[in-house]
């Protein structure tokens, strides 16, 4: 999904993906930890996968957040060289 149009965000497009940036990030994090508490009650591994899960948890989430926030960084990085 591009958000740049004509070197402009459209400010109500960016808005409306950047509100779901919150749940994205909490989403991947407790998918993570629930996850990993699942595999570590079937493989009887207390911490394991409990750890293992909350870090992928955090890889994907500020690998998602960083693929979201891409486009501004970009435009931003844009209208620095042009001044």
């Amino acid at each position: 999904m591009n958000l740049v149009c004509f070197d402009v965000v459209k400010p109500w497009l960016a808005a409306l993906s950047l509100s779901g940036l919150g749940f994205y990030i909490a989403g991947a994090i407790i998918l993570g930890i629930v996850g990993g508490r699942w595999l570590d009650s079937k493989f009887n591994t207390d911490p394991l996968w409990l750890i293992i899960g909350l870090i992928l948890g955090i890889a994907v989430a500020v690998t998602g957040t960083y693929n979201m926030l891409k486009p501004f960084l970009e435009n931003n990085r844009k209208d620095k060289s042009n001044k």
